[in-house]
């Protein structure tokens, strides 16, 4: 069975006049209890443990998620850097909607009738509440973006690292830290503390509760305690087997892993070279690979704690748990680090559910993206869907995980002032298009604007060693993308069309003012996030 998201957009637009754009009326009246919702945000999580076929990780708390809950097999983010991807999922809409492509503009200033997920869910009766990293640090307002939350934000104030002897004046120091410490030591532990704290006061109000709670872990700099990295034996990590640029593919799809080459024992290396001296030296990649893991262990023991704290309370069967890592992560293959392309290492992210009432330790396969998260929580919770929403809802694939809801799957990435790469992922192929002149989904598509453009089987090639737009044998393939792509193309200047007659798009905030701290001071942007 498919549901067809032509037809979805025709009920939207059915539903567009009768849908209330900011708010909709509570049902709190309803005789049947709403569900609690935990929703856990985990930076640079990517699918790299059991859930998803690792081998390696140490990661109880998630294998615990996915065998009670719903493993989403083939989720990508809408776009592999944290500003844009989490605004986009918190939106419900793809950036070109949203209009967040970077990590310094706040959606409410460049789009201010856009309504967050919290913030829906607070219109609708539920005590909202947010802690750690939910939007990212440096694109939202006061409050971490007050309206979402009925309880003000907060925050863990903890040590970035515990050996201080090398970090500069601007911050940066190492790559890794692994020091003996409990884990309330670092960020994520502390955060835990907190959120176990809060979830006994929710627990006893007579609201359902929206509470989300954000790990900076596994994002660099891989910090955690001695105990974590001591779960691993960094001989037995491989490395990743094709550091290579693909055969015949485009510079522009690759980065110069800027944001690993900040830290303060990085040697220089070129990223994606043919030459394999050119590249990371080993040993320095087994530290850092060792650093994820740790980190992410780090980061699950805290989400065992969460998984705990729901269980004593005794509200575990009736809390829907959301845990997603917002963007993949390159761990040298490509010769790329960190994230930043719509490569299948960058876009491809874990998204589990534990839903009351439903089946578990089930993996759905149909291909989804993170603006399908709004919907799918508005249906579970039995709260009315907006209508301008770009996603889907996904109960039925947890209802039957044969179910293939998409065609494809939507990324995109910016590059320099005026590029951006458009990437459709089917089952089998991912199609990429790279775009100038400030072409945008909201404009017509012209050909004329197209630059690049990539091609990748995950059948016969998942290490995407050969861009195959001019193989002849996979003329047809190619041309079978094409159509899709097009189609995706006329799909998003409909649904733009459309959302623009409810929609209050503004010019964004001048750089220089997004640039200043709440001192007024004015901070260097930075390439990470």
């Amino acid at each position: 069975m498919s549901i067809s998201i032509k037809s979805k957009s025709c009920l939207s637009l059915a539903l567009l006049g009768s849908t209330c754009f900011v708010t909709v009326a509570g049902n709190t009246d309803q005789k049947e209890a709403k569900p609690n919702v935990l929703f856990i945000a985990v930076d640079d999580l990517k699918p790299l443990f059991s859930a998803y076929g690792d081998r390696f990780a140490k990661t109880p708390g998630l294998d615990r998620l996915a065998r009670e809950g719903v493993v989403f097999q083939n989720s990508y983010c809408q776009q592999a850097i944290c500003g844009a991807t989490r605004a986009s999922l918190l939106t419900g809409m793809r950036p070109d909607r949203s209009r967040v492509w970077d990590l310094i503009t706040d959606f409410r200033q460049v789009n201010p009738k856009a309504v967050s997920l919290p913030q829906y869910f607070k219109s609708n009766g539920y005590e909202t509440a947010g802690m750690g990293k939910i939007f990212h640090m440096g694109s939202t307002g006061p409050g971490h973006d007050a309206p979402s939350w009925s309880i003000p934000y907060r925050d863990a104030k903890t040590v970035k690292y515990v050996n201080t002897s090398d970090v500069k004046e601007d911050g940066k120091g190492k790559a890794t830290e692994c020091v003996d410490v409990p884990d309330n030591t670092y960020h994520d532990g502390r955060l835990a503390e907190m959120a176990v704290q809060l979830l006994d006061s929710l627990s006893k109000n007579k609201k359902p509760f929206f509470l989300s709670v954000g790990f900076l872990k596994p994002h660099l700099p891989f910090v955690a305690p001695k105990k974590y990295w001591d779960l691993y034996d960094r001989n037995k990590f491989e490395l990743a087997p094709f550091q290579k640029k693909a055969l015949n593919s485009p510079d522009i799809a690759y980065h110069k892993s800027g944001e690993l080459k900040g830290y303060t024992d990085i040697p220089q290396f070129e990223s994606y070279s043919e030459k394999e001296l050119d590249h990371l030296p080993a040993d320095k990649q087994r530290e850092l690979i060792h650093g994820y893991y740790a980190a992410m262990s780090y980061m699950d023991a805290q989400v065992v704690k969460l998984l705990e704290e729901l269980d004593r309370l005794g509200i575990r069967k009736n809390t829907i748990v959301v845990l997603w890592g917002d963007h993949g992560w390159h761990l040298g293959d490509h010769g790329l680090w960190n994230k930043h392309t719509n490569f299948e290492q960058a876009t491809h992210v874990p998204l589990l559910m534990s839903i009351p009432g439903m089946p578990s330790g089930i993996k759905p396969t149909t291909l989804c993206e993170f603006v399908d998260i709004f919907p799918t929580l508005c249906e579970l919770s039995n709260l009315p869907v907006p209508a301008y929403l770009d996603g889907i809802s996904l109960v039925p694939a947890v209802k039957n995980p044969s179910i293939e809801m998409r065609p494809y799957s939507f990324s995109q990435y910016p590059r320099e002032k005026d590029k951006m790469g458009y990437s459709i992922r089917t089952k089998r192929f991912r199609y990429t298009e790279w775009v100038t002149n400030n072409y945008r989904t909201w404009l017509p598509y012209d050909q004329k604007n197209v630059i690049a453009r990539e091609l990748y089987d995950y059948e016969k090639d998942p290490l995407e060693t050969e861009n195959l737009v001019n193989k002849q044998e996979y003329k047809k393939a190619l041309d079978e993308m094409q159509k899709q792509y097009n189609e995706c193309m006329e799909r998003e200047l409909a649904s733009h069309n459309n959302y623009v007659k409810i929609a209050d798009f503004r010019e964004p905030v001048s750089t220089d003012l997004l640039k200043q701290n709440a001192k007024g001071k004015p901070k260097k942007a930075k390439s990470e996030d």
